[in-house]
């Protein structure tokens, strides 16, 4: 083939003629909208292959990570070279079908049990898909003005969801834990000084002496955010959970007598209202009356359950939440939105604006005494992605009717597969009852007392290893944990497709690869 002459050296009159799509670049002038279009519809086309030819037909990709690599960046089994020269989109499309569609997490799968990643709704898809062609950046009002109206309106109806009044605000995040990380920062700056004493946020050897309370349920993040603040070791006392993994108020004020006594400060408690690991509720009203009683900042992270409260016949599972401070709550979870979308709502606005807001001098205002809404005062984060459009898009599409009838269907689907263990004499749950849509349960081969026999590293191995043969077979996929000390299997009904169907097969497919093993195992 000739060699393209460079029309910056030949005055050719396309300045994008070096390009085999130049439409797609110059997509202002008259074709440019039918290339664009051509693109959407391949683009869309691409989606539908995924999501009807890989979602749908396996939990996850097979093959191990080792074999992964190798796969995907070839036998060097590291990243190659940028790449120097342009390609059609059709290329690029096509080796997204090849090298990364057949090897993901397929969270539309019914059978997918292992994370709290929900099958988005198709409106929440196509809001940000909208969003991003709108291309706000969420962080001064002229950057996003009508961006920052719907943030400010989405957010209103997370408050109102919560029960907080008028004087409540909430704010978008990337997810529950940018969330707990800036509820703590707020919990610091503005609660802190008023037991110190010093009118001002307190800052290294002042937080010293100061005990935050959660259970051994809790996020990872609670710890995190404490880390990253500036607390030191030991900031985080753990108080154990009850037998169904509860934060209770009784064992907190027992900690926070004993800290008293020894001079130290009780400053928050954090409690968990669907835990990652178990769904457990901890006992949020009767830790709102210790938090008051005792002068104690509360927070709930209520990233996964506050989506129960959609629901009026499932609100109460998550009781007490419009008694705390500060929530967090993941759209991107029981909302069934798209990645990425999290929630920080706090009962007074004031808190949030005073923890994070700043005076840039290049985002002074034209327009003095006529000052917008300006959403980098209330975040850690500056640019901001346009979050809410989707979230608003869905909320509208659905009504919190419809979307509190698929939480409902999913908890009715977890009761259900907890109930099939219960009936069952080769599995049990821990606990026997789901507090949400969280299933923690183990196979007990040759059933209770021929597994009560096994010592019980073994009973842990072979849950992981039932857990591995599970993923490779594609039937059906759940996740491990650890409880009290032991290996159980993990089933996060969170995908509103999810049916008696799945949970049969999940039932089933365990059984027929545990045939394999127990004898083996027993032997």
């Amino acid at each position: 083939m000739a060699e393209q002459p460079d029309p910056r050296e030949s005055g050719t009159a396309d300045p994008f003629g070096w390009h085999p799509e130049p439409d797609l670049l110059a997509f202002t002038r008259p074709e440019g909208r039918a290339a664009l279009r051509r693109l959407g519809e391949a683009t869309l086309d691409a989606a539908l292959d995924y999501l009807y030819g890989e979602a749908l037909r396996r939990p996850a990709g097979a093959g191990s990570y080792p074999d992964l690599r190798r796969r995907f960046f070839g036998q060097a089994g590291r990243p190659g070279p940028a790449p120097a020269q342009p390609s059609a989109s059709a290329d690029v499309l096509a080796e997204i079908a090849a090298r990364i569609a057949p090897f993901g997490y397929n969270a539309h799968h019914p059978a997918s049990f292992s994370y709290f990643t929900t099958p988005p709704l198709p409106m929440s898809v196509a809001g940000e898909t909208l969003a991003q062609w709108f291309h706000q950046s969420v962080d001064v009002f002229h950057a996003g003005p009508a961006a920052a109206l719907v943030e400010e309106e989405v957010t209103a109806w997370l408050r109102d969801l919560v029960g907080f009044g008028e004087a409540g605000w909430g704010v978008l995040t990337s997810g529950g834990v940018m969330a707990n990380i800036m509820a703590l920062a707020v919990a610091r700056d503005v609660h802190l000084p008023r037991l110190l004493g010093t009118g001002r946020p307190p800052r290294g050897a002042e937080l010293d002496r100061v005990r935050v309370y959660a259970s051994d349920q809790a996020h990872f993040s609670i710890a995190r955010a404490l880390d990253l603040l500036g607390f030191p070791p030991g900031t985080l006392r753990i108080v154990p959970a009850d037998d169904r993994f509860r934060l209770l108020a009784g064992p907190v004020d027992e900690a926070i007598s004993a800290d008293r006594a020894a001079g130290l400060i009780p400053f928050c408690i954090c409690a968990v209202c669907g835990s990652t690991n178990t769904g457990s509720v901890d006992d949020a009203p009767a830790l709102a009356g210790l938090a008051r009683r005792e002068g104690l900042w509360l927070h709930a992270d209520a990233a996964y359950g506050g989506g129960a409260l959609l629901s009026r016949r499932d609100a109460g599972r998550v009781a007490g939440l419009d008694l705390a401070d500060s929530v967090t709550i993941d759209p991107h979870k029981w909302f069934f939105q798209a990645f990425d979308i999290g929630a920080l709502v706090l009962r007074r606005r004031e808190d949030l604006h005073a923890t994070f807001t700043r005076s840039p001098e290049y985002y002074r205002s034209s327009r003095p005494g006529d000052e917008p809404l300006t959403w980098m005062e209330y975040s850690v984060e500056g640019t901001r992605r346009f979050r809410a459009l989707k979230l608003w898009a869905s909320w509208k599409h659905l009504g919190t009717e419809g979307l509190g009838r698929l939480v409902e269907a999913n908890n009715d689907m977890a009761a259900l597969l907890a109930r099939k263990i219960g009936a069952s004499d080769d599995f049990e749950a821990l606990p026997p009852e789901p507090e949400l849509s969280v299933v923690c349960f183990r196979h007990l081969p040759g059933g209770p007392a021929a597994a009560g026999r096994l010592h019980p590293d073994a009973l842990d191995r072979h849950q992981d290893s039932l857990a591995r043969a599970l993923e490779e077979s594609g039937a059906a996929w759940v996740s491990t944990t650890r409880l009290r000390g032991r290996t159980y299997l993990r089933a996060g009904v969170m995908n509103y497709l999810t049916g008696e169907a799945e949970l049969d097969t999940l039932l089933r497919s365990l059984r027929k690869l545990a045939a394999g093993m127990t004898a083996e195992l027993t032997g």
